[in-house]
């Protein structure tokens, strides 16, 4: 079967009238996934409890992060913000607090913004129309409108280009993931579902994240699995073949430096394309450090990666600020805060859990 499926795509591609063999095919692969689909699906409570405001909330906490990680704060989310109306009236300082851990702190920026132009004009229903809103590409687009909105539309994610490529044998190499998605949005669209849109595209999603997986796909138990071809032929884990960028490393040094039940934090300004307004630890220039003044003192290092950039983060622990570094400082937007203030304030999720260590290691010191 599946090479009747793989002969369908040279047909598609080649812009040829469908057959009724063709049909046929695609009718069979859209009754295994969706039947599948409805027997094995997660239960998340954005599916389980449905609404065109759950749809959108939980598209943007779920873009590049996991959905066991998402679950949580979507709840919390929906009970301090349960519509719209209630972001968009609520402080950007209470919404990055919300957002505080769950990463990409620009989709929460953005859901704010959204919120506010829904405010003044409907919601859109169509994909195109949502894609004019903050913070809303292709697929989120795709993905709201067809789920929440009813419209025929695919959704072309990582999971659904993984499932494609894997499909057909797509052996090409793409130069990055967009490249990849552009070539395979109209074999998504002509599998679609057209009577239940919405369900055909979270099955899709559903069947990548699950099965479909980038290592050691589960081919054996794939409702799909006589449509794929290498699936049959045993390269699935090779595919797709997605030129990846290089790992770029980066070093950090920051000051961790305290007085009087106070410490040093620096604040993200509006303009930072990352994690705008957000406070950390002062790096070493902003506070006036040179290298060569902390290569003798204790310090502890860190290491995280955030998407193709490894990043070292070295804490140095300075015994006192010169006049000089203070006044730096205060230029670079720094300030002291108090410790009783901390919690209060929207750290990333790194350093919320730094500076927790640090200080109860100093507490039993």
């Amino acid at each position: 079967m599946f090479r009747s499926l793989h002969f369908f795509i040279h047909v598609l591609s080649m812009k040829i009238r469908l057959n009724t063999n063709s049909r046929t095919v695609i009718h069979n692969f859209q009754r295994c996934l969706n039947r599948w689909y409805k027997a094995e699906r997660r239960l998340l409570p954005w599916r389980e409890e449905t609404s065109l405001y759950r749809t959108v909330v939980s598209e943007f906490m779920c873009q590049q992060t996991q959905i066991s990680t998402v679950i949580p704060y979507f709840e919390r989310w929906m009970t301090s913000y349960p519509d719209f109306h209630s972001v968009a009236t609520a402080s950007e300082e209470s919404i990055l607090k919300h957002w505080e851990g769950l990463g990409y702190y620009r989709r929460a920026q953005y859901l704010h913004a959204l919120a506010k132009s829904l405010t003044v004009t409907p919601p859109p229903r169509t994909a195109a129309g949502w894609e004019k809103l903050p913070g809303i590409g292709p697929y989120t687009a795709a993905a709201i409108a067809s789920i929440a909105c009813g419209r025929a539309v695919a959704c072309v994610d990582g999971n659904v280009v993984r499932i494609l490529s894997r499909i057909v044998g797509e052996e090409a190499v793409f130069k990055s993931g967009t490249e990849a998605a552009r070539h395979f949005t109209p074999l998504a669209g002509a599998l679609m579902e057209d009577d239940n849109p919405g369900t055909h595209n979270q099955a899709m999603m559903e069947l990548g994240a699950t099965l479909c997986m980038r290592k050691k796909p589960l081919c054996t138990i794939c409702p799909v699995r006589e449509h794929c071809r290498a699936g049959s032929e045993g390269f699935a884990e090779e595919l797709p073949r997605i030129q990846r960028a290089k790992t770029v490393a980066q070093t950090l040094n920051r000051i961790w430096i305290t007085q009087r039940g106070r410490i040093l934090m620096h604040r993200r300004p509006d303009k930072s394309q990352r994690m705008a307004r957000l406070h950390e630890l002062p790096t070493a220039d902003q506070v006036g450090f040179t290298p060569g003044t902390l290569i003798n003192g204790r310090s502890i290092t860190r290491n995280r990666s955030i998407t193709h950039y490894r990043i070292t983060e070295v804490i140095h622990f300075p015994d006192s600020l010169t006049k000089t570094q203070k006044t730096k400082a205060r230029s670079n937007d720094c300030k002291w805060v108090s410790m009783k203030q901390l919690d209060r304030l929207t750290l990333s999720g790194p350093h919320r859990k730094w500076i927790g260590e640090i200080l109860n290691q100093k507490m039993t010191e």
